[in-house]
């Protein structure tokens, strides 16, 4: 059974989703204003956040830095704001998944159920025992472990599941649209920012010069390439 903390200002769409939630077994807690969401984050501890961004007190995106400061579960976002710039700020900030406001409530809960698996440890042996090693960083499938300089580093569900699925395709070029589908779902396919926004971050993370990228290869319209 799953936790989610919901976070809105407008009473109808957190008693919607409360309900609908409920009736599909999740255990819920709900926020109205961006300083309960951050205390309701540390108190109960979700499995799956989803959150507006435009809250009474503060900008949504400043409770993703908040939560991102302490926690890598999954963000999903519900807001209003559809530009793509607003997009790409928050999930530059640290959010997973994003969906504009009017919204289909099967198309939302189909979402948040990805987010939730993208977080949970894989099953099976496809990856076990498996440790790739480059000149900056190891990454052990296993473990979901990724080391730098001795150190771990802390990386989003979302960035990981992409890390991995470019890691399991080592060499090979691995196309927009297949890794939109592997690490967002089935009805992703166009999102290239999410891409651009994801990949830029796991170089910041693991690249020794992420301007350079050794490791990180785009494949100009085309899609991306692990290289060891």
């Amino acid at each position: 059974m799953h936790r989610v903390l919901v976070v809105d200002d407008e009473p109808q769409i957190v008693r919607a989703l409360v309900i609908n939630l409920r009736a599909r077994k999740y255990v819920v807690d709900a926020a109205h204003d961006g300083a309960g969401a951050l205390r309701l984050a540390a108190e109960r501890h979700p499995d799956v956040v989803i959150l507006d961004l435009g809250l009474p007190d503060m900008d949504g995106v400043d409770v993703i830095r908040g939560i991102r400061g302490w926690t890598r579960i999954p963000i999903l976002v519900l807001s209003a704001r559809q530009t793509s710039d607003e997009k790409v700020e928050a999930l530059d900030a640290g959010a997973d998944d994003y969906v504009t406001k009017p919204f289909g409530m099967d198309e939302l809960l189909a979402r948040l159920r990805a987010a939730v698996r993208r977080a949970e440890p894989a099953t099976g042996a496809g990856g076990e025992g498996v440790v790739v090693e480059t000149d900056a960083f190891s990454v052990d499938l296993a473990a979901k472990k990724v080391h730098r300089d001795g150190r771990d580093v802390r990386l989003t569900p979302t960035e990981w599941h992409l890390l991995e699925a470019l890691v399991r395709n080592s060499g090979r070029l691995v196309s927009q649209k297949q890794l939109l589908q592997e690490v967002w779902g089935p009805s992703y396919g166009t999102e290239s920012n999410y891409l651009r926004v994801y990949m830029a971050q796991l170089r910041r993370k693991l690249e020794a010069d992420p301007s350079r990228p050794r490791h990180f290869v785009t494949e100009p319209g085309m899609g991306y390439r692990f290289e060891v």
